[in-house]
Formats: C-alpha cells, sequence, structure tokens
C-alpha cells in the first residue's frame, strides 16, 4: 500500500483528495499539512513514498517543498494536485510524477494511484525492463541493410516515422530500419523511450527543454537541436511521467 501525505492551504481540498485516495483502497494517508514549514517538520519523521501538494499555497510555492524534501529522498514520487496548469513544464523539470488538476476527478485520481504503484514496482527493479534470463535490457536491435546493430538505449534521442519508413536517431547516426514504429515501440517497453506523437518516440533522458506550443501542446528541443512534436494525444506524457 501506497504511503501518501498530502499538503494544501484549502481544508476542503485536502480533505476531498484525501477521501479519494483512500477509496481507491490502495493508498495509506500517514499525514496532512497546510504549509511548507509544517509539511517539512511532519515529514522528517515519516516514511513517505508519494507526496501529493498544491502548487499555490499561502504566500509560497509548493514547488519549494518538492525541492526541499527531494534532497533528502530521491525516491520520493511528486504528484501536483492544484487548479493551476501553468506550472506543467516546471513539474516535468522536478521530475513530478503526475499532475492532478483541480476540481478532483475520481478516476484521474485512481488512475494517478495506478501509476504511482507501477513506477513503484519499476524502482525496485532499479527501472529497466528485466528479460527472462534476469538481465536488464539496456540495448536495441535493429537491422540495417541485411546488418544488425545493437544500440544502447542511453544512446537513443528519438524515432520517427517519415513516409513510411523509420529512422532511428542516436547520438552520432541515422539509421532507417524496416520495422514499424508499433514494433518498435514494443521492444523499448520499461525504458526511458516514450511515445509523445504518433509519428514520433522520443527518450526523456534527451530532451534539453521544452517549449509551450499552440493549443497547450509542446514542443521537445533535443540534444541534437531537432524539435519534436507533442500531440494533444500525448501530452499528458509531460504531467504525468517519466521516466528516469
Amino acid at each position: 500500500m501506497l504511503r501518501a501525505f498530502v499538503v494544501d492551504d484549502e481544508a476542503l481540498a485536502r480533505d476531498e483528495l484525501i477521501y479519494l485516495l483512500k477509496k481507491t483502497g490502495k493508498v495509506k494517508i500517514v499525514g496532512e499539512a497546510e504549509s511548507v514549514q509544517d509539511a517539512i517538520d511532519k515529514m522528517s519523521a515519516l516514511a513517505v513514498d508519494v507526496l501529493f501538494v498544491d502548487m499555490m499555497l499561502t504566500n509560497e510555492l509548493g514547488l519549494e517543498l518538492v525541492e526541499r524534501v527531494k534532497q533528502s529522498n530521491q525516491k520520493l514520487q511528486i504528484v501536483f494536485a492544484t487548479a493551476y496548469d501553468d506550472y506543467a513544464v516546471k513539474a516535468f523539470d522536478l521530475n513530478a510524477a503526475d499532475y492532478l488538476l483541480k476540481p478532483f476527478d475520481e478516476k484521474r485520481v485512481q488512475q494517478a494511484v495506478e501509476k504511482m504503484i507501477a513506477n513503484d514496482r519499476r524502482n525496485e527493479t532499479k527501472d529497466l525492463h528485466v528479460s527472462v534470463n534476469g538481465k536488464p535490457v539496456d540495448k536495441l536491435a535493429i537491422t540495417v541493410d541485411e546488418r544488425m546493430i545493437i544500440l544502447p538505449i542511453v544512446d537513443l534521442l528519438y524515432i520517427e516515422s517519415i513516409d513510411g519508413s523509420t529512422i532511428v536517431t542516436t547520438n552520432t547516426e541515422k539509421y532507417t530500419v524496416a520495422e514499424t514504429l508499433v514494433n518498435v515501440e514494443k521492444k523499448l517497453q520499461m525504458t526511458s523511450i516514450t511515445r509523445v506523437h504518433r509519428s514520433y518516440l522520443v527518450n526523456l533522458e534527451a530532451i534539453v527543454e521544452i517549449r509551450p506550443w499552440f493549443h497547450s501542446t509542446y514542443n521537445l528541443m533535443m540534444k541534437d537541436g531537432a524539435k519534436i512534436p507533442v500531440s494533444r494525444t500525448y501530452k499528458h506524457v509531460l504531467k504525468q511521467f517519466i521516466h528516469i
């Protein structure tokens, strides 16, 4: 069961979120607070898996709390629960696991909890996909001109589908492969590679900047200077995940 701590300066909002979290049957509320210092004082003596924090507290930011508590607990999962969506990019920078908007939706809260549980399971395996022989999968095998090339996943930047061709871009090379983007995506499950557009997979570790774009979407600036679009269908990736 997930051990959660909830921080919100509005008692009614705090009570509502606590109610919805308890209703999942998968969360134990170990504490709550209405300010940054109150939360720090209480959390110092508690074992906490997930911190649910309002972005805007009275005369202070929830971001300040996150920056401080992460210094002592790197494994702590963060979920911003707020009426403001203007801080989504900053939340991504802080590796927030999810971003819940007020008024809270019961189904959305349930999804967040399931994601936290899945993240915990990944942490137990060091965030790596484990193969049947027990060895971590940290490479991608691709076939190029009848040659099999082994690429370390840390070297991948992004993978795109253009005019029916799948192109894999690494730190040093571009490879055109015969496989579909969907098939390549299946090989990369449980890694830092994720879909952000129907035509793009990106390595979250290779993103250097996130730029807001039209209609609440984003463009991702990659290490090689490429600009990758995030479609509305997949923009939740930046708010939810991630994966690092």
